[in-house]
């Protein structure tokens, strides 16, 4: 009969319940289980992207030792100055800025990286010289391109001024097109170009086609990105907003 025996439809929607039950249970214990592993991963992958932007990470050697150059704070945005008692080994600026307590939207004049909220804190590395100065800082920025946002690592000399490296370390660009933001030699335009201009105003700039060597404002900005001129815009458009008193303009100016 239909409804009786292993061959049954019943049978064949018990077994069915059955196996999803423990095919449930195994990803949930996998999930849990690889939870530490791949928070570790991904702990790992940010503290190599900000070594591999001022050009320190090098493969042969431990991406932890290496790290130790660096000085991780966590800084009040609006202020420029060092958060007090805000565990920077804790933090987690992308969390900060989606959670209302932490962070406050902006308006369509302010967002011109398209992020609608911005964290009230933010993380910076340094890395110092001998006598204490800074030598390097490098700075998380995100904006929007034209598929996704892009989450990146601006790294600055220590005048605050002279660009040392730009790279991005997640987004959904298209490839060969908004994806070539991982081109080396794209990425490679960007040292020692500088983010500000004699009045501290931002600058830097991804054009729509190549530089022009001859013009003054060379300076500043770095090629297009052949093909995605959204993406290009969006570039531009995240660097000029966190150079601004809205973003780490306070706080570079503090420490240069």
């Amino acid at each position: 009969m239909a409804g009786k025996g292993k061959d049954s439809v019943f049978g064949t929607i018990g077994v069915a319940l059955a196996l999803c039950l423990v095919c449930s249970v195994i990803v949930s214990f996998a999930a849990v289980y690889l939870k530490p592993v791949q928070q570790q991963n991904k702990t790992q992958d940010r503290k190599k992207n900000i070594l591999a932007v001022v050009g320190m990470y090098d493969p042969s050697e431990s991406i932890d030792a290496q790290f130790e150059q660096f000085e991780t704070r966590v800084v009040e945005l609006d202020s420029g100055d060092y958060a007090e008692g805000i565990d920077p080994a804790n933090f987690d600026g992308r969390k900060a800025a989606a959670d209302p307590a932490t962070s406050h939207p902006l308006s369509r004049e302010e967002d011109i990286a398209g992020i609608k909220r911005r964290a009230d804190h933010s993380e910076v590395y340094l890395v110092r010289k001998d006598d204490g100065s800074i030598r390097y800082m490098v700075l998380p920025v995100h904006g929007y391109g034209l598929w996704s946002t892009l989450y990146g690592f601006l790294a600055l000399e220590g005048d605050g001024k002279t660009i040392v490296g730009l790279s991005f370390y997640d987004h959904a660009e298209t490839p060969g097109l908004g994806g070539e933001v991982d081109n080396p030699k794209w990425k490679a335009q960007w040292a020692g170009k500088l983010a500000y201009d004699e009045d501290w105003t931002p600058e830097a700039e991804v054009l729509k086609g190549p530089v022009n060597p001859s013009n003054p404002d060379a300076e500043h900005q770095v090629d297009g990105l052949a093909g995605a001129t959204l993406t290009s815009r969006g570039v531009t458009q995240l660097l000029r907003y966190w150079l601004s008193d809205d973003g780490f303009k306070p706080f570079i100016q503090k420490v240069t």
